[in-house]
């Protein structure tokens, strides 16, 4: 179902909260398949060993959509939006009446994506490397190897397999805050916004729920959601560090 909705001159998107409420039990079939999911699907680098792999998964750190609290999984709002002509952006927020808590620029074309989203099954895996630093550099070599995966400013691009350029997370534009201002009473859908002006081009946009699992410290998923499991395009996107 489309929906032309009117841009609206001001904002009054709030800042989300300090964590996430929590969620209504999730069903048996969901997480059955929220587990097959999390299989990976990256060819690792290096090989490491079982002991290593256990130190990493049991060595989080607090991710910028999960708040203080220890929980690994919750509900948010993902939207992707962009230009037809244009490149795809990803927004993400508590609840479509929050401020986005991250928005990625993605070097994916608007016509590209919806090409692939009729094929009923998209992957988008945004890869990152590890910082080791140096000897030199040892105070800024923590402080980045304690940064949190959804803070790295730049990812490798892969969808359905294929790299695709780049992502670049960056602090939400007055163009990003219309569309969610625009979009702030829409919790699913997809549609286009009209032109805010003459000159400028219609937004596409994809809004959903997703659930955000926190894997690891280096590991990210963010799964998006239809109403009491129905049918609709599989979409999964992938946060790794390597």
């Amino acid at each position: 179902m489309l929906h032309h909705l009117s841009p609206s001159p001001q904002v009054s998107l709030v800042a989300p909260s300090s964590h996430y409420r929590r969620r209504r039990p999730a069903r048996v079939v969901r997480v059955f398949r929220s587990i097959c999911r999390t299989l990976p699907i990256f060819t690792p680098k290096c090989k490491i060993s079982v002991g290593a792999a256990t130190t990493v998964a049991c060595s989080a750190v607090a991710s910028p959509l999960s708040g203080t609290d220890s929980r690994r999984n919750s509900l948010v709002t993902g939207t992707l939006f962009g230009c037809r002509k244009g490149r795809v952006s990803f927004s993400i927020q508590e609840n479509p009446r929050c401020l986005p808590s991250l928005v990625v620029e993605l070097s994916l074309l608007t016509h590209v994506l919806l090409r692939e989203m009729s094929t009923g099954m998209v992957r988008i895996a945004l890869e990152c490397e590890k910082n080791s630093g140096n000897a030199a550099n040892d105070g800024k070599a923590a402080s980045l190897s304690s940064r949190a995966l959804l803070e790295e400013p730049l990812w490798t691009l892969f969808c359905n397999g294929k790299r695709n350029g780049y992502g670049v997370r960056r602090e939400p534009t007055e163009d990003d805050l219309g569309v969610m201002e625009t979009l702030r009473v829409v919790s699913m859908g997809a549609g286009v916004l009209p032109a805010r002006a003459e000159g400028e081009e219609e937004v596409a946009y994809l809004r959903a729920g997703f659930d955000h699992i926190i894997a690891s410290r280096d590991a990210e998923t963010l799964y998006m959601t239809s109403p009491d499991d129905g049918p609709g395009p599989d979409l999964t996107i992938f946060f790794v560090r390597m």
